[in-house]
């Protein structure tokens, strides 16, 4: 089984985004010691606790702090951006860095409406329909990244449209979703495709949607069987206790994201202990931390192990979720990095 990495980049109260970045290039560097396969960074926009606002960007400079790690993105969430630039970025960073980039693209905002005005009209960019056209725009970056590129008519006569001059290679191209309409348009594109199990699915929704997918595949160009992974949320330690008590913040921040609560940056470990979790929201509490994997390093492999034979994958991509106590060094994430360690021990 190969394990690869997602990562949101989060930002806890005692750093500045220039801390959280470090952290991300220390983490990113230990996933690539360790072998994993890949390293994908998401995209949220105007959230206190997460620092992945670009991921072309944070795919650049991952890709060169690591020497052979795959560097991708989990995902570009297309509707804020117009095709041609997506197809610009991801081509460049091919360029840079051949065979070793992912492209993940998805159809959710990732951010608050007012953000996502601004994101999409307030420097007069994409369209209202951005989200329906999302099928046509996903073919317009199969198109342009193509070292061929592609052919648009205009003004009577054809302009042939290159994302980059001289493509050698092209960024693997998989479509990320939370529900069967991106399942559906995966296979019926013929596209890798990867459900988003660690915020959207419990068991039964994970193993549905990628049913769908397998089932329903058509194959393509691009991709000649379908090909998919799972994705989990994860706190490791050397016992089950203190993996518990490193993935408290997190859960306390994603209760605030499905209660409708104010959102803060993460707290401290010492901070989240001392919070009072609502007798009304203990049960959310609870059904989050089921699903994540949460334990010592023989449990988590245990864990992950039964959970790649129950969907059929051979790949798994962990969020590793851990947060620090007071005191530590602010451009430093030791719990997320001993998660990585742990896994690959």
């Amino acid at each position: 089984m190969k394990l690869s990495v997602l990562d949101l980049v989060p930002v806890r109260k005692d750093q500045s985004s220039a801390d959280a970045l470090a952290a991300t290039l220390s983490l990113a560097k230990v996933a690539d010691e360790l072998g994993f396969q890949r390293y994908w960074l998401a995209e949220h926009h105007n959230m206190p606790a997460v620092g992945s606002t670009n991921p072309p960007v944070l795919i650049s400079l991952v890709a060169s702090a690591t020497e052979r790690i795959r560097v991708g993105s989990g995902g570009v969430m297309l509707p804020n951006h117009a095709p041609l630039v997506v197809a610009e970025q991801f081509s460049l960073l091919e360029a840079a860095f051949p065979g070793r980039i992912d492209l993940g693209i998805g159809r959710a905002p990732g951010t608050d409406p007012v953000t996502s005005w601004a994101l999409r009209h307030g420097a007069g960019g994409v369209s209202d329909d951005a989200v329906n056209r999302f099928p046509e725009y996903l073919d317009n970056i199969v198109s342009m990244m193509a070292p061929e590129g592609v052919g648009l008519m205009a003004g009577g006569r054809q302009h042939v449209l290159h994302a980059t001059p001289a493509a050698a290679s092209v960024a693997e191209l998989w479509l990320l979703g939370s529900s069967d309409y991106s399942a559906r348009l995966a296979a019926e594109k013929g596209l890798p495709y990867v459900f988003a199990h660690h915020f959207a699915g419990n068991g039964t929704d994970t193993k549905a949607m990628i049913e769908l997918y397998r089932s329903t595949f058509q194959p393509s160009e691009l991709l000649s069987e379908p090909k998919t992974f799972l994705t989990v949320n994860a706190s490791v330690a050397e016992t089950a206790e203190e993996a518990d008590r490193r993935a408290l913040p997190q859960l306390l921040t994603m209760l605030k994201l499905r209660t409708g609560q104010p959102l803060t940056a993460q707290p401290s470990i010492d901070e989240a202990e001392k919070t009072e979790i609502p007798e009304a929201h203990q049960g959310l509490i609870d059904t989050m931390r089921s699903r994540w994997i949460i334990g010592s390093a023989a449990y988590a492999k245990a864990r992950l192990a039964g959970m790649a034979e129950e969907y059929g994958v051979d790949e798994v991509m962990v969020n590793p979720v851990g947060s620090a106590y007071e005191g530590t060094d602010p451009r430093t994430a030791p719990a997320r990095e001993e998660t990585l360690r742990l896994l690959a021990g």
